[in-house]
C-alpha cells in the first residue's frame, strides 16, 4: 500500500466554537465523551494509517439545540471554518457540510451556500431529528434539492428516542440500530426510489442493514407501491463506510450485501478510541475473502468515484 492512499470518509472534526455550544448545552453523542480534536492531531493520525485525505463531519448531536436561529448560525460557522481547513490543506482534508435540521428552510438554504459557495463535498444528516427519521414527508424538500444536485449526504447515527440503557452509551449499542432503522424507513417511503442521482453513504457498515437486509423486504406487505425486489433493490444504492465494522463477523456480510463499489473507508476519528484503530486496519488488510481489486477499492476507488477532486490528489 501506497504511503497516504486512502480516503476516510468518515472522519470527524470538533471546532472550538462547536465544542463550546456543546459543553453550554451540556450536550454529548449518545454519552460518549467528546474527545480532544486538532488539525495537527488528525494529521498525525491519518499518515500513521496510510490516509491520504479525510472527509471530515460533525457527529451527534448535530448543529441543532433546540433554537432555530442557533442552529442556522452554528451550522454555518461550522462550515465556514471546515472549508477554511480544507483550502489550506485540499489534499488532506475535505468536508460534508453541517444543516440545521429540522429546519428545512434553513437547510435548503445552507445546503446551497456550502454546496455553491464553500465547495463542499456533501452534507451530512443525522439517523434522526428529535425523534423524527430521514424517510419522514416533512424533508422531502431538502431530498429533492439534494438529489437535483446529485449530492453526496453522509448519515451519521445519533441517540434514538429511547432511553440509554445503563452502561451502554449510544455509540456502543443504539447507533447501529438507528443507522439501520433510518435506512429501512427511507426506503420504505420512497426516498431511495425517487431520488437515484444523490449518493447516499451509511456509517459503520449501515449498522445491521447488510445482515438482514433480506428480513426488511418483508416491509412490501405494509407499504402499499412497494415490492420486496423493489426494497432490496434500493436498499442496495446505499454506500457504506468501514467505520468499526471491519471484524470477521461484519465484513462477510456487508461484501455479501453492497452493491460493487459501494463500500468506502472510514476510521470514526476521533471518536473511535485509538486503540482499536490499528486493529481494524490490520483485520481489513489480511482479510482473505476480497476478490482482485476490491481493497483497491475500499480504500480509495470508489470513494474517488464520488469525489472526483480527489482522484489527482
Amino acid at each position: 500500500m501506497e504511503t497516504r492512499s486512502r480516503i476516510d470518509v468518515h472522519q470527524h472534526l470538533i471546532p472550538p466554537v462547536y465544542r463550546k455550544v456543546m459543553d453550554s448545552h451540556e450536550a454529548t453523542a449518545g454519552g460518549w465523551p467528546t474527545p480532544a480534536w486538532d488539525a495537527e492531531s488528525a494529521i498525525s493520525m491519518m499518515d500513521h494509517r496510510s490516509i491520504a485525505t479525510g472527509i471530515l463531519s460533525i457527529s451527534s448531536p448535530g448543529t441543532h439545540f433546540g433554537d432555530d436561529a442557533e442552529a442556522r448560525a452554528l451550522a454555518r460557522r461550522v462550515n465556514d471554518d471546515s472549508a477554511e481547513l480544507t483550502k489550506d490543506r485540499p489534499d488532506r482534508f475535505g468536508f460534508f457540510a453541517s444543516l440545521p435540521l429540522p429546519d428545512v428552510e434553513g437547510a435548503l438554504a445552507e445546503a446551497a451556500y456550502a454546496l455553491d459557495e464553500l465547495h463542499a463535498d456533501g452534507v451530512v444528516l443525522l439517523s434522526n431529528v428529535y425523534g423524527r427519521y430521514l424517510g419522514h414527508k416533512e424533508f422531502d424538500p431538502l431530498w429533492a434539492e439534494l438529489d437535483a444536485r446529485a449530492a453526496v449526504v453522509f448519515i451519521h447515527p445519533t441517540a434514538p428516542p429511547m432511553p440509554m440503557l445503563e452502561g451502554m452509551p449510544s455509540p456502543l449499542l443504539d447507533f447501529p440500530f438507528d443507522t439501520t432503522r433510518t435506512a429501512v424507513h427511507m426506503t420504505l417511503n420512497g426516498v431511495m426510489s425517487r431520488h437515484t442521482r444523490m449518493k447516499v453513504i451509511l456509517s459503520h457498515a449501515g449498522g445491521f442493514l447488510p445482515y438482514a437486509a433480506w428480513r426488511f423486504t418483508g416491509g412490501a406487505q405494509f407499504n402499499p407501491g412497494t415490492t420486496p425486489m423493489g426494497i432490496l433493490t434500493d436498499l442496495q444504492r446505499f454506500y457504506f463506510d468501514t467505520a468499526l465494522s471491519t471484524t470477521p463477523s461484519a465484513l462477510p456480510s456487508l461484501l455479501a450485501f453492497a452493491a460493487p463499489g459501494h463500500i468506502l473507508y472510514g476510521s470514526d476519528f476521533p471518536f473511535a478510541p485509538e486503540a482499536s484503530g490499528d486493529l481494524l486496519d490490520s483485520l481489513l488488510e489480511s482479510y482473505e475473502g476480497f476478490e482482485p481489486g476490491q481493497l483497491d477499492a475500499i480504500n480509495r476507488d470508489s470513494a474517488e468515484a464520488l469525489f472526483p477532486r480527489l482522484a489527482a490528489a
